[in-house]
């Protein structure tokens, strides 16, 4: 027994000793300075993952505005002065933006790649979602959003005995019950076959995909959704209610999933589960960052009695400018898109909830060796390593933003109360300054369709609710950094709010 725990642990020494010599990877001259960390693969993944802003603003005061971390077998290089992001995105002929981000949808979502050039599909997802999600196609969305919402939250048949009685609700559930049924059916439109059944249908679609969103991080940092029995299970049944056969038969189906449709039916080799697993990634892309920018949005808003007085007002002088009248009986309110593009102040409240709780990490791969030329010097760059920005440390610069951690409703508007466009570091002015959707090539194509559908939502909320919250000395919840990188982090934990109808 002594000589076999002896055996071991001499295996054991060698392999360490083995990884050292040849596992770690050595800085050469002219790279950033880089941390490989002490744990083989893992690197310093643990660390960053506890809390990605601490970690890098420990290594940033360690070695500077750019550094190397290995992280999960990738070596990802760190820019973290806003100054240069611009002079990243101008390299953009040396990135390859898509091959992380097919490979981690293919990964999570169990469809095979949707790069064009690996042969499964002639699609480029990207085109199609800048050809449905913008112009015609966005206003015919946002109108479909304006009903759906309505429909939720304004029933056909109210009460009267029930229009005074106050509600109690989570605020995170509610927005996630409310949005989610909303996205869900002005993507996929109404099953009209089913109507007394849809919604119970849609919230049963939202179980499964609550218990699906919970392990992403996990799918995202590489691990296998087979780990995780009940997720697995959530997400082959989201997909199976997304088959062809069953989208054929809805109702005001949008236009980027009829697009998506007819592409896959006739330029892809994906059988209709594949297909269906595509649909499922966009329901995701949709879903899993408004929900909780939605959430920060209508929290930071309550909270502050000035930013509610200045919203409401704003709502009710658009309201009024388009001619549009509140009822419970009459037709919905409808905005279309210059009205809602006129809502500085509502812009504002978003623009700052997301600056508050957004932690995107925007990735881009090296086709190639190549020397990345930057504000504070030039770096050599390995072909498939990774350039990274964590656009967070910029929104919390309090030389960018003086007191970061306070909720300032029109930090965003200028002195005429229209929308704030300059920012300085340094004192020079920034290109960039807000980034909670990525940037260049990698920007979120739905952010347009993302910002309308708040807005829409804080609109209804001030127009046909009065708010208030449980708890009138409420604190604001912590972030949830499980889902750092991601993009808009959840709150840890749900605040309780009331709402009832107001005297129309």
């Amino acid at each position: 027994m002594i000589t076999i725990f002896l055996i071991w642990g001499i295996v054991v020494a060698i392999c360490c000793y083995l990884w050292l010599i040849f596992g770690l990877r050595r800085r050469r001259m002219g790279e950033p300075p880089l941390e490989n960390g002490f744990i083989p693969y893992l690197g310093c993944a643990l660390k960053f993952g506890a809390n990605p802003l601490e970690f890098l603003r420990a290594n940033q005061r360690k070695h500077g505005h750019v550094f190397t971390c290995k992280l999960m077998g990738k070596y990802v290089h760190f820019i973290t002065n806003s100054l240069s992001y611009h002079k990243v995105l101008c390299h953009g002929k040396y990135f390859d933006w898509k091959k992380f981000h097919f490979t981690t949808s293919a990964k999570a979502f169990g469809h095979r790649s949707i790069d064009p050039s690996d042969g499964n599909t002639t699609e480029n997802i990207n085109d199609t979602f800048i050809k449905t999600l913008q112009g015609d196609s966005l206003n015919s969305l946002t109108e479909t959003m304006m009903e759906n919402l309505q429909l939720i939250l304004r029933p056909p048949i109210l009460l009267k005995s029930k229009s005074s009685v106050w509600v109690k609700e989570g605020m995170y559930s509610f927005c996630y019950r409310v949005m989610f049924e909303a996205g869900y059916l002005t993507l996929f439109g109404r099953d009209l076959s089913r109507q007394d059944a849809q919604s119970a249908l849609i919230l049963n679609n939202l179980d499964n995909f609550k218990q699906f969103d919970k392990v992403f991080p996990a799918l995202a940092a590489g691990l296998p959704i087979h780990m995780f029995k009940t997720a697995y299970q959530a997400r082959e049944k989201l997909a199976e209610g997304l088959r062809h056969e069953n989208l054929k038969t809805r109702d005001q189906v949008s236009e980027l999933i009829r697009l998506r449709m007819f592409l896959n039916d006739t330029l892809s080799t994906f059988d209709d589960l594949e297909k269906a697993k595509t649909h499922l990634a966009v329901l995701w892309a949709s879903q899993a960052n408004t929900i909780p920018a939605t959430f920060w949005s209508l929290f930071q808003m309550i909270r502050n009695p000035e930013a509610m007085k200045a919203a409401t007002e704003e709502v009710n002088k658009v309201l009024e400018n388009a001619g549009q009248k509140l009822s419970f009986e009459g037709n919905p309110i409808y905005l279309n898109q210059m009205q809602l593009n006129d809502l500085p102040v509502l812009d504002s409240i978003i623009k700052e909830a997301l600056r508050l709780s957004s932690a995107s990490l925007n990735i881009r791969t090296a086709k190639e060796d190549f020397t990345l030329h930057l504000e504070e010097g030039s770096y050599n760059i390995r072909k498939d390593d990774i350039i990274a920005l964590y656009p967070q440390l910029m929104h919390l610069d309090p030389e960018i933003y003086p007191d970061p951690l306070i909720f300032k409703y029109d930090r965003y508007l200028d002195e005429n109360r229209k929308t704030k466009t300059t920012f300085y570091s340094n004192g020079i002015k920034l290109k960039y300054y807000y980034m909670p959707f990525g940037s260049g090539a990698t920007i979120c194509p739905g952010r347009l369709f993302a910002v309308q559908e708040i807005k829409q939502f804080l609109i209804l909320m001030l127009s046909y609710f009065e708010l208030q919250f449980v708890d009138s000395h409420v604190k604001c919840p912590p972030l949830d950094q499980s889902r750092a990188g991601l993009g808009i982090l959840p709150p840890l934990n749900d605040i309780e709010f009331k709402y009832k109808f107001k005297h129309l």
